[in-house]
């Protein structure tokens, strides 16, 4: 390329990297050869001279469900734009309750940052991502002294008790309780321990039995609120933790020959992709937003070494549609 535009192969490398000190008739004539002569920079090279892979570790425990495919896509995309890369590492266990520990064998040498989505970070972990030098950003789980962004799941829990209360609803239950050991996914545990403040906060009582436990699925949710739906003593409301569960209640209560809303009203959180096809009220975060968001600031940190420990929260807001209703009066 450098005989062909008739300059040193150090101005042909500066004009590629858009670097200052060459004038913008020879980058113009160094881009016309490149082009002309279909050159590609090699990745591998690159990398080995600048240090730099352009590549970010998405981090998640699980691929498979929407949100964090959602997130993937959102960050995959904004990355792209700047000319970054995404690898993924799905902990996903053979078990719910337990995930795959982050080793230095997936990131030395492999990535230039990281960006989490909802894992709780061990501390050996933080201090690994730390000893090689490499920039974290976490969705969901905040990491200690490291940007986050997220949504306030108190804000969240309130919006959607507060509205069934507004509608009398005085017998609310609900549904993505996840065992206490299953602490690499924080998010059940934190809504569920919202939803317990804002019943309180209306003066009312959630029974026991009232709260179930799911793998937040619409599968696993249809099949664990059946008997709590077939039985006498049932609320007249349930909260979510997620649309994709309260798809699942609804197709329980169906089955049972209940009326939604006018016996049982249900919301959930997220505004699922199928959410408004089938009418469900919920609480809607903009997840690709979150991911976009997260991906800036990585990049900021990369590219102009602006790091920080910000945490940024994303706004929610209700969406009122037809699986909300008054409560029954008998």
């Amino acid at each position: 390329m450098a005989r062909v535009a008739g300059v040193s192969v150090a101005t042909v490398s500066r004009a590629l990297r858009g670097l200052d000190r060459v004038s913008p008739e020879t980058r113009e004539r160094v881009l016309r050869v490149a082009q002309d002569l279909d050159y590609v920079a090699s990745p591998t090279a690159t990398s080995l001279a600048s240090g730099r892979t352009r590549v970010v570790a998405v981090v998640a425990p699980f691929l498979t469900r929407w949100f964090f495919a959602t997130l993937v896509s959102a960050i995959e995309k904004a990355l792209r734009a700047r000319e970054h890369h995404v690898i993924l590492f799905d902990l996903e266990d053979d078990t719910y309750d337990q995930r795959l520990p982050l080793s230095q064998n997936m990131l030395w040498k492999r990535v230039d940052g990281v960006i989490t989505l909802n894992v709780p970070m061990a501390p050996e972990e933080v201090e690994l991502v730390d000893r090689l030098g490499l920039p974290l950003v976490a969705i969901g789980s905040p990491v200690p002294g490291r940007p986050c962004v997220r949504i306030d799941d108190g804000a969240t829990m309130r919006i959607a008790v507060d509205h069934l209360a507004s509608l009398g609803h005085t017998r609310i239950g609900y549904i993505g309780a996840v065992p206490e050991n299953a602490a690499h996914i924080q998010t059940p545990q934190d809504r569920l321990s919202a939803f317990h403040d804002a019943i309180r906060e209306h003066g009312l009582v959630c029974e026991d039995g009232w709260v179930l436990g799911s793998d937040w699925t619409a599968e696993a949710s249809a099949r664990d609120s059946l008997t709590l739906l077939s039985g006498d003593n049932r609320p007249t409301a349930i909260v979510a933790a997620s649309d994709e569960m309260a798809i699942g209640v609804r197709e329980s209560a169906r089955r049972l020959g209940l009326r939604v809303p006018e016996d049982l009203s249900i919301i959930g959180v997220d505004d699922y992709v199928l959410s408004g096809v089938l009418g469900l009220t919920t609480v809607r975060q903009d997840v690709s937003g979150q991911g976009r968001r997260a991906a800036e600031l990585l990049l900021a940190a990369l590219l102009e070494g602006e790091e920080s420990a910000d945490e940024v929260l994303m706004e929610t807001e209700l969406v009122v549609r037809e699986s909300t209703g008054p409560a029954p009066t008998t």
